[in-house]
């Protein structure tokens, strides 16, 4: 007797709940119902794919405290799932990937039953979690790279920050601190009598051999790819629980002061981030291999000397921008980003993160850092001082924890993030994955699953994601490889379907290793026309990856060409899908399932990820990262900000990212994800300046000025990296937060506002009167 696939109900609806399926598994795809073959997947246009939350908080799902059951394919070796035909008489189970026989172990087998089935095979638990047992990896760590070459003020405030973080870290993390400026200082916390620190010079890379023996550490062991067993030889020198370090770190901290070599009128600070940065991963690799470490940098400006330098000590001389880059003008990048990459591969083979914290109101090198970050699945905050709101508080909620009625007990007041983690993806046959785009490195791992073209970190199915947090969201790419021979001989046999696996092993919090297993399936294209799977398209989701795969191509190819690209796609499209007669824009009518694609494509036209127009190279970049790590609702308020109205007439309503929508008798809240706006109409204003809200008679006036600022905090309450908070005014300085995100006016016509808008944008409906013009006449 066979068990019968989970929520087998669910595709036979003629709605699909894109919503429902991601939080039941964390997992959203652009197409729901696949085309069956190439030919018919690449007239489908936007590609296939997914976008997967492998930490999503899931209700109801299941921890289990034992090893999961593989199968015995060595090629395949997909986990046990729901989505497994078992045979309870003869204790057999079928894999849906390779269709292999596996034999239950005996332990599953004398008790397994019709109604008695193991937790891996009931319909409901399609994403299922294992603690992995007999393997533990000890506490995490949290090494501080602190730049010294601040203001004193600037390194005042942090200080007070890194002393304050101490109360978020559990008693048992391990803490370790790097400072430097033009030089380098390693301190062992572990020598109690005085502050001791090692020394190393700024203006020279120093091999992680040299680092070792200089730290007085012994000779490295090759371990290979196991994780190391204990605490190495000298981690109680430099690494110490937070439980016994707060004295001896408010010593050092206190004691710390700017850096001492003079900076001569006219130049920069000598600061040696690339080597200080070599120096924390040389001495992690030594004291805590392959296994979860943080190393969180603070910088307060360029690098300027030794390996990784991206500016020259004299001010006469900017740092690189986008035309420096593209004319081959910027004589430092090449260098520092081969120096800086060598760094996140290491990092990558040791299992750490870089997370990246620059304070700064001038560019610091992000975009050369940017692979430290990205490949080993660090975090990176850009702001403009270290008293600012948006580092302090975004810093205090890297260590979120678990709240105290989480249903797993063993989460318990636990931190909100994973280490050491590595990501599997499993395919059926008829289709394989191209690649990954998010906070992950190719591990370089081959398969049947593995497709020969490649989209992002392709050529794999195992990626390296040294960290993870329940809001990394990772894309993943798939094509379809049967052809139409195949497509009709599927047909003929009656419908089948395809199914996923992806499998997430990870370090929790807790020192623990454990595993998530997620399941899923999906109805193949059961007509010959490829526009039957209109019905189950995911817009948002599909904005996300077209988004993404954007940016990507973004750091290799011309701005122009990717616009060009988004076009096509776009016209290709509703040209595919639309109803309309040929050559007759206003018979043009778009199912609902696609209506609002179109909008998300022309904000990302207009958004920074594309368009450098006041942008430093290191902006771009920190948007791009951002972009690329987050789920599908954060990513969509990125792409098309969010706008309420706010106003005498009724309560709050979402309008359009319009110049309609501003009015002077009204407020209006803008979420750009990066910034949140409360912008005052020109009436309101005036009233606020009058104060007519501390008059007990226009106690109205006075919730409605409260109103957007309430709704703002809620909207900041759980947002990382912490949005900045705007207040602005109709007609004043701080009102183009707003206006350079509005859709501009139709040229010729009355807008129906007072404010006025220069730029050489289309507004909307010129954009998709061309969209429709085009389409229509599309072969």
């Amino acid at each position: 007797q066979q068990q019968p696939p989970p929520q087998q109900q669910q595709y036979q609806q003629q709605g699909y709940d894109f919503q429902a399926e991601e939080d039941r598994n964390g997992v959203r795809f652009s197409w729901n119902e696949w085309p069956s073959s190439k030919i018919d997947a690449e007239r489908a246009v936007v590609p296939l794919g997914a976008l997967y939350t492998p930490l999503k908080r899931l209700e109801n799902m299941p921890i289990l405290e034992y090893e999961p059951i593989r199968c015995k394919n060595p090629n395949c070796q997909a986990i046990l799932n729901p989505w497994c035909q078992v045979d309870v008489r003869s204790k057999l189970w079928s894999c849906p990937f390779c269709l292999t026989r596996n034999q239950f172990p005996p332990h599953y087998a004398d008790n397994i039953t019709e109604h008695n089935l193991p937790a891996e095979l009931i319909p409901q638990h399609t994403t299922i979690e294992y603690q992995l047992p007999h393997r533990e990896a000890g506490p995490p760590v949290f090494l501080f790279v602190v730049d010294v070459a601040v203001p004193e003020k600037e390194l005042e405030s942090l200080k007070d920050t890194l002393l304050q973080s101490l109360g978020f870290l559990p008693d048992e993390a391990l803490v370790g601190l790097i400072t430097f400026g033009s030089m380098v200082n390693v301190h062992e916390l572990g020598f109690s009598e005085a502050s001791r620190s090692y020394v190393f010079r700024g203006n020279k890379d120093i091999p992680s051999d040299r680092i070792h023996a200089l730290l007085g550490l012994p000779p490295a062991n090759r371990q290979g790819n196991q994780p190391q067993q204990g605490a190495a030889p000298g981690a109680e020198r430099f690494l110490l629980p937070v439980s016994e370090c707060p004295l001896v770190l408010d010593s050092i901290l206190g004691d710390l002061t700017r850096d001492p070599w003079p900076v001569s009128q006219g130049e920069r600070p000598k600061r040696c981030t690339g080597v200080a940065l070599s120096v924390a991963v040389g001495m992690l690799e030594k004291l805590w291999n392959r296994r979860g470490a943080r190393i969180m940098m603070f910088i307060g400006g360029p690098p300027t000397v030794g390996p990784g330098a991206v500016a020259k000590l004299g001010r006469d001389t900017a740092l690189r921008s986008h035309t420096d880059l593209q004319k081959g003008r910027a004589d430092l990048y090449e260098k520092a980003l081969q120096h800086y990459n060598a760094l996140a591969q290491r990092c990558v083979t040791s299992c750490h993160m870089v997370d990246l914290f620059a304070c700064c109101l001038d560019q610091i090198g992000l975009l050369e850092m940017k692979n430290c970050v990205d490949q080993t699945g660090g975090l990176v905050v850009l702001a403009d001082t270290f008293s600012q709101s948006v580092f302090k508080e975004s810093f205090r909620r890297v260590f979120t924890r678990f709240p105290e009625d989480t249903k797993n007990p063993q989460d318990k007041n636990q931190l909100m993030m994973a280490f050491a983690g590595t990501l599997e993806c499993i395919t059926s046959r008829e289709y394989r994955v191209r690649g990954a785009i998010g906070p992950c490195s190719s591990l370089k791992k081959k398969s049947p699953s593995v497709s020969d073209s490649e989209v992002g970190q392709g050529g794999t199915y195992a990626w390296r994601m040294g960290g993870i947090d329940p809001n990394t969201t990772i894309a993943l790419y798939f094509e379809v490889v049967q052809g139409q021979d195949q497509q009709q001989q599927q047909q003929q046999q009656g419908p089948r379907r395809r199914h996923l696996q992806l499998i997430t092993q990870y370090q929790h919090a807790n020192g623990k290793y454990r595993m998530r297993v997620t399941t899923v399936g999906g109805a193949w294209q059961s007509s010959p026309d490829v526009r039957t799977i209109g019905r189950s398209f995911d817009q948002e989701a599909a904005a996300v990856l077209m988004a993404r795969a954007a940016v990507h191509r973004a750091e290799t190819e011309e701005t122009t060409d990717i616009l060009r690209w988004l076009d096509r796609s776009l016209i290709r499209l509703c040209s595919r899908f639309a109803d309309y007669r040929k050559g007759d824009p206003s018979s043009f009518r778009l199912p609902m399932e696609f209506t609002i694609f179109p909008q998300f494509l022309f904000h990302l036209r207009r958004s920074p990820f594309l368009q450098n127009f006041n942008s430093s190279p290191d902006e771009s970049a920190y948007h791009r990262m951002i972009l690329t790590r987050n789920t599908t609702s954060n990513s969509l308020v990125m792409i098309q900000p969010a706008l309420l109205s706010y106003s005498f007439t009724g309560p709050p309503t979402p309008v359009l990212l319009d110049i309609n929508s501003v009015k002077p008798d009204t407020i209006l809240l803008l979420d750009t994800f990066f910034t949140v706006v409360v912008f005052h109409g020109e009436t309101i204003a005036s009233w606020r300046n009058q104060g007519y809200q501390d008059q007990p008679e226009y106690a109205s006036f006075r919730s409605l000025l409260q109103a957007p600022k309430d709704d703002a905090q809620a909207v900041m309450e759980d947002r990382f990296p912490f949005p900045r908070y705007i207040t602005a005014d109709q007609n004043k300085s701080q009102a183009r937060f707003l206006m350079a995100k509005v859709n501009p006016p139709d040229p010729g016509r009355d807008s129906g506002s007072s404010q006025l808008i220069f730029t050489d944008d289309v507004s909307l409906k010129v954009f998709m009167e061309h969209l429709l013009r085009l389409a229509t006449e599309a072969d």
